[in-house]
Parts: structure tokens; C-alpha cells; sequence
């Protein structure tokens, strides 16, 4: 007999695992499907922060900022235990793009964006505190700024999360590939490869949450819905020997770009890079320049590692972002300034069974899923809501 769900979602990432949440808390049947293992790409692969994007209000990018920070104080409520509030510090150089005024503006900004809560708070560190921030370069060093954003383990989060999702009923299918659907009119038929058998089930709604392999997924529906123009954006981030004991380090490279300095698990981990994809998203790689730019990055701002540093790891992973229309030459919009708000393309008039979503920032997850299932509200039959979101706790294990 073949299954019935009101919501079947591709993809056991962070944003695949938020709505299966989501869904179940209102009550609704929900099956995930997922075609290698929770939180196995990007979702693996971020830099593991749960933060409010202070970079992102070069680009006025306000609303997602405040989103961001609110989301924040609540998962820190939510998760205390993979979620932890940690320094961040800003060195400025004299050769700094961002000057200290500057600084002082944006982390002003930021606390108003954040409500004024006592995590805002920042300060100019004084300069006797200096010897003690791990090392840091001081030559030329002008000033330090610490503020506080939080830190989390990004797959322990997301295995939480679909955790909280089965407790309330949601079902796992894993590994499963998606193979094919037909949008209907009632109920979507969709296919799947689990254990090696082919099998099929029916869902009111079809979500396509697979990340960067959301245009693989669209490319299997019939009839061929619509799809928003996108560019796989890849990141690296490695991992070297060491310890950071003060906190993070947001510091600038060469180029202009954000990368992170901070402690992972024993280590220190490095990243993260910006460079267009066009593979395979399964085929994904570091590539040596990216390691070597991160390398060259912490040794500017951390001098011991200059002599013969070697590195642990590396891993790379991809994320979603509105395509360049601008292409890669003059008047291309640089993969720094562009929109990072998560796109939900629900077309109501010719497929009103399937949403994608497009992108999707790890800190806003719930949110998002929050979103999803208020486009789907008029779709879905109704039922009785289970619990909230906003308070559902989230915990290593069970």
C-alpha cells in the first residue's frame, strides 16, 4: 500500500530537518528523505557560527541582521548545549580597510539591531590586554574591538533538530534518492531509491530543501516546474594544530574578505573562502589556493605559524546565492555583496504542491521553516498542533 504524508521534504540538511520540525509540530505526517546522511554537505561544512552576519550591514542588509540576532538569543535559549555565546575580537591595522570608526559604528548598529540585550555589548580592548590575544601580530596593530556572537557544532545542531522532528512523529528514509515526482492535483506522487528498492508514496506537498543539489531535484519533477537563476557558491574552511584560548578572531585577508579564526574541538579552524562552483555538488574539493590563502591569512595575523605549518583538514562545502546577472567581468556584483536572504519559490497558481527553497542561512533555520509553513498554510488539511517551535528544546541526545 502506498504511504500518504501531508509533507514529504528532500533533504536531511539544516533547513530540511528545521521544517520537518516545523511540520510535525502542527501536526502534520511528514516524511524526510535523504540521500547520504543528516547534515552530510553544507550543512557539515559551515563555519559554525550562530550569528547575526555583522559583515553583512556593509551590503545594508538590516532586516536579515536583526533576524539573525533574534534568532540567536533564542536558540541560545533553545540549545545551551550545542550553542555557546563566545568573544569575538577585530584587529585593526594601520593598513586596515575598516578603520576604527568604522568599527565602532557597525558594532554600535549591530547591539541597537539587537535589541540592546546584554550579549550586544562590545569595547575597545585596551592595549596592555594585547600580549594576552593568542599571539596576534601586534606590529602596526592600532586597535582591537571584542563584541559577542555564538558558536555551535553545525551537525550535532542539525542531527538535534531532526531529532526534535521524529520525536514528534516526522519519519526518516535515509539513504533514500529522490528519483522523480508528479505533481497531481490532490496529492504530488513521489519516487525514491531506499535499499535498493525503487518505492512511492504521496504527499499534499512537495519540499524541495536539498541545498545545492535543489536544481537536480527540480530537474526530476513532472511537469517541469520553474527555477530562479542560482550560482553554487563554494567555501573552505581548513584545520591546523593549536589552540585559541581568548576566542574568535574576525579578521580581514588581503583581499577584503571576512575569515574566522577559532577554536574547534582541540584545533583551530580557518575560513572560510568565496569562489563560483560548477561541478558536481558531490564532487566538491579544497582546492590548494583556497588552503593556501587561508594559510597565508592566519600567518599574517598569527606569526608562529609562518615556518612549515601543516594542516589537519580541509573541507569545502557550497551554498545558494542568486546568480551574478552581471557575469564575471566589469559590473558583476562580488559574491561579498550580494543578498543572503533565504528565497522560498512557491508558485500558487501552477504548482501550489511544491516550495524550493533556495539558500538559507544555518542561524535563521527555524524561521525559515517557521515561513515555509505559513506559504503553505492554505494547501495543507488541517490538524492539531503538537507543540512550538520556539520552545522546543534542543539537546545532544536524547
Amino acid at each position: 500500500m502506498t504511504e500518504t504524508y501531508d509533507v514529504v521534504v528532500i533533504g536531511g540538511g539544516i533547513h530540511g530537518a528545521g521544517i520537518a520540525q516545523a511540520a510535525a509540530a502542527r501536526g502534520f505526517s511528514v516524511m524526510v528523505l535523504e540521500q547520504t546522511a543528516i547534515a552530510s554537505g553544507t550543512s557539515s561544512r559551515s563555519s559554525k557560527l550562530i550569528h547575526g552576519g555583522l559583515r553583512y550591514l556593509e551590503s545594508r542588509q538590516f532586516s536579515l541582521v536583526r533576524e539573525c540576532l533574534l534568532e540567536r538569543t533564542l536558540l541560545l535559549e533553545l540549545a545551551p548545549q550545542l550553542i555557546e555565546l563566545k568573544p569575538f575580537y577585530i584587529p585593526v591595522y594601520r593598513d586596515t580597510t575598516r578603520r576604527p570608526w568604522l568599527l565602532r559604528a557597525g558594532l554600535s548598529l549591530y547591539a541597537v539591531l539587537g535589541g540592546l540585550h546584554p550579549a550586544m555589548r562590545f569595547r575597545r580592548v585596551p592595549q596592555n590586554q594585547w600580549k594576552k590575544l593568542d599571539g596576534l601580530n601586534t606590529a602596526h596593530l592600532e586597535a582591537v574591538f571584542q563584541y559577542n556572537d555564538a558558536q555551535t557544532d553545525d551537525a550535532a545542531l542539525t542531527r538535534a533538530v531532526m531529532r526534535s522532528a521524529q520525536r514528534m512523529g516526522a519519519q526518516l528514509k535515509m539513504p533514500a534518492t529522490f528519483t522523480g515526482a508528479r505533481l497531481g492535483g490532490e496529492f504530488n506522487t513521489i519516487e525514491y531509491r531506499h535499499e535498493g528498492e525503487i518505492e512511492t508514496c504521496k504527499a499534499a506537498v512537495l519540499v524541495n530543501a536539498a541545498g545545492p543539489w535543489v536544481r537536480e531535484v527540480l530537474e526530476r519533477i513532472i511537469p517541469v516546474p520553474s527555477q530562479l537563476k542560482i550560482e553554487l557558491v563554494q567555501g573552505t574552511h581548513v584545520v591546523v594544530p593549536g589552540t585559541l584560548a581568548q576566542g574568535i578572531y574576525y579578521v580581514e585577508a588581503k583581499d577584503r574578505r571576512v575569515v574566522f579564526v577559532m577554536p574547534w574541538k582541540g584545533n583551530i579552524l580557518v575560513g572560510t573562502t568565496e569562489s563560483i562552483y560548477q561541478g558536481d555538488p558531490a564532487d566538491v574539493r579544497p582546492l590548494p589556493h583556497e588552503i593556501a590563502y587561508l594559510m597565508e591569512t592566519l600567518a599574517h595575523y598569527f606569526p608562529h605559524y609562518r615556518s612549515g605549518q601543516s594542516i589537519l583538514g580541509a573541507t569545502a562545502g557550497l551554498r545558494v546565492l542568486p546568480s551574478n546577472e552581471g557575469g564575471i567581468g566589469e559590473g558583476a556584483i562580488s559574491i561579498n555583496a550580494r543578498l543572503r536572504d533565504t528565497i522560498l519559490h512557491f508558485d500558487r497558481q501552477s504548482h501550489p504542491r511544491l516550495l524550493t527553497v533556495y539558500g538559507g542561512k544555518l542561524t535563521t533555520y527555524r524561521l525559515t521553516a517557521e515561513r515555509v509553513m505559513a506559504h503553505l498554510a492554505g494547501i495543507l488539511p488541517a490538524r492539531g498542533v503538537v507543540a512550538d517551535t520556539r520552545h522546543l528544546k534542543l539537546t545532544e541526545t536524547d
